[in-house]
């Protein structure tokens, strides 16, 4: 590698269960450099199973950051991963002007290629409201506000994340403009240059993957996983798919079979949802996800051509 290459960020994005975390493997093994993991949810240790943490062969074959590297009961917000995730690449650049960054959680990949977005300060008592409406009559009354004040904030964030959707709704009333109008307002300038790499396949095929994967964690045990956790079930970081829906079954609200349907049906809603954040990003060079890693390379290595 010419020590005086520019540097370089490659970013590997798509639905999830389409396979990044092997196609990274693969990218890290040919530039001989490292992953960061740009998964919101992975970074948790007491979540394993039910998060899709890669294997521990696969995490063996590359140096691999921010994974299981904070606990379910600290604060993590994406603006601390954006801080982080920048000085740990002021470091990773020093010994290769390559990295790579791997993940499907949009508003995180977004903070590091581009910054935070800044939103205005609004009245803290809308919030409080928002809690009580959430208390009082459910998420889905939240959602339903949502879809009607901003529809392109209702389509791409997660709204089963009763924290998300109450961040936009307040956002939407303390303002009176939609949650949508403040994002992705001025990019930020960063010392490195980027590729996105996009890996996707019919919607049959991704709903196809997701089942078998659900499929697979139930049989390794995420029954059990959740069973440990389900003390601390109103925590931020559990309020995600795999888990509520487990939930709801140790609470003996719906049975298992129902509560594993419901897995898998949120997790194809959240591949939807992925697929309509990333197809907003025209630097995003698409590929299908079966595509010969060699390919890949080769369309990478020309792209670094060009900086």
């Amino acid at each position: 590698m010419n020590s005086q290459q520019t540097k370089t960020l490659i970013t590997i994005v798509g639905p999830t269960a389409i396979g990044k975390t092997a196609l990274s493997i693969e990218l890290a093994k040919h530039f001989n450099c490292e992953i960061i993991s740009c998964d919101s949810r992975q970074f948790y240790k007491e979540m394993t199973i039910g998060t899709a943490v890669p294997e521990p062969e696969e995490l063996a074959a590359a140096s691999h950051h921010f994974i299981q590297n904070k606990s379910i009961f600290e604060e993590y917000n994406v603006g601390q991963f954006e801080r982080d995730t920048l000085e740990t690449l002021d470091e990773l650049f020093s010994k290769n002007p390559i990295q790579i960054m791997v993940g499907g959680s949009g508003l995180y990949v977004n903070a590091v290629l581009n910054g935070l977005d800044d939103f205005p300060e609004v009245d803290a008592s809308i919030r409080e409201k928002l809690k009580l409406d959430l208390q009082n009559y459910g998420i889905e009354y939240l959602q339903s506000q949502l879809k009607t004040l901003d529809i392109e904030s209702f389509e791409t964030i997660a709204i089963d994340n009763p924290h998300r959707i109450m961040r936009a709704l307040e956002i939407c009333l303390g303002t009176k403009k939609p949650y949508s109008s403040f994002k992705n307002k001025q990019k930020q300038a960063r010392d490195f240059n980027s590729i996105v790499i996009g890996l996707n396949a019919d919607r049959a095929e991704i709903y196809a993957r997701i089942n078998q994967r659900v499929d697979s964690m139930m049989q390794k045990g995420l029954l059990e996983e959740a069973k440990k956790l389900h003390p601390f079930k109103e925590l931020n970081a559990l309020q995600t798919v795999g888990y509520r829906e487990l939930f709801d079954f140790f609470d003996e609200k719906i049975p298992l079979d129902f509560a594993i349907e419901e897995i898998k049906k949120n997790t194809r809603r959240f591949a939807k949802r992925q697929l309509t954040w990333f197809r907003k990003d025209d630097r995003i060079m698409w590929f299908d996800y079966k595509t010969d890693c060699h390919q890949i390379i080769k369309a990478i290595s020309e792209r670094l051509a060009t900086f």
